[in-house]
């Protein structure tokens, strides 16, 4: 090993070192305590240390709701960096969370009890509102094994880590895209996770965020380009889309899971399919994020 890719790697080591001391010391406080400590910090801490994505999220509120004063546009702001606090100290008690089962309902229950255990192949899409961690939920309980595709971290220590403690949400393993992890390759991860979903795995992901190499679709009045391997993946292989928010309620760490089937044209026209299903889906994500916009991350990039 070179000198550079010892101290690479010691670099590496500290950080993840760092990280479970950090995680060791929120979890010696209750999760509820610990989530409101957090939200505070944040609320406080973020216009400071990151005033670029601060700036953003105001612009990204400018655009979606153009109606509301500037003063109620910095109030749902500072709520959004009280909530992603939240959401921080939550995943680093994940387990303890998942296992109150008090803490998460599902709705509408008749729907999911009826489909919980015929749900064939399945692509399950949410966004990132509320503990959007938590939104594969449902597939978990209801024993779908789901699988999930996430963000590679550079650093190998705190990525596997982070694998580790999703393990409970995802047992169906974590698809990674960037240049870490079992499927770094994103060409590779679209064929892996293709056929994943094609031998009937059920698999989530997020998609509400911008893409240079998605399609443009309408959100909020303006196109915004959005990865669409989803619903190609739905539309390949036949499997069913579930649409999922995770909504908190009021400022606790209790959740509201809503789904909602979106059913996939299969057409002669496959990109049309395509275009249809994520226009429809990132319509319901602007009716979901106009309902509470406090709970979705307005601070990260959505438009070019």
């Amino acid at each position: 090993m070179t000198i550079a890719a010892r101290l690479r790697d010691l670099r590496f080591r500290m950080e993840y070192y760092l990280l479970r001391v950090v995680v060791g010391t929120v979890r010696l406080f209750p999760l509820e305590t610990a989530a409101s400590v957090s939200a505070w910090s944040w609320a406080r801490l973020a216009p400071v240390l990151n005033p670029k994505r601060h700036q953003r999220a105001l612009d990204n509120l400018r655009q979606a709701f153009p109606e509301k004063s500037t003063a109620e546009l910095k109030q749902i702001r500072h709520r959004h960096w009280e909530n992603l606090g939240r959401v921080m100290a939550e995943t680093m008690q994940i387990d303890r969370l998942i296992s109150d089962p008090s803490r998460i309902q599902i709705e509408p229950a008749a729907m999911f009890e009826r489909y919980r255990s015929k749900l064939g192949s399945a692509v399950g899409i949410s966004l990132h509102m509320g503990n959007w961690e938590l939104a594969i939920w449902p597939l978990t309980i209801a024993g779908a094994n789901p699988a999930a595709i996430y963000r590679s971290v550079t650093n190998p220590y705190v990525d596997q880590y982070l694998r580790d403690q999703r393990k409970d949400l995802y047992p169906g393993g974590l698809f990674g895209r960037g240049k870490v992890g079992d499927h770094g390759d994103d060409r590779k991860t679209a064929r892996v996770i293709t056929d994943f979903v094609r031998r009937g795995g059920r698999l989530g992901m997020v998609c509400d965020l911008y893409d240079r190499t998605g399609i443009p679709i309408p959100f909020f009045g303006r196109p915004a380009r959005t990865q669409a391997i989803g619903a190609m993946v739905a539309r390949r292989v036949g499997a069913r889309i579930w649409l999922s928010r995770c909504r908190r309620i009021g400022t606790s760490s209790q959740f509201v899971i809503e789904l909602r089937e979106l059913r996939v044209p299969r057409s002669s026209n496959q990109s049309a399919d395509v275009q249809w299903v994520m226009t429809e889906m990132q319509a319901q994500f602007e009716d979901w994020i106009r309902d509470t916009p406090e709970q979705w991350m307005w601070s990260n990039r959505r438009w070019s």
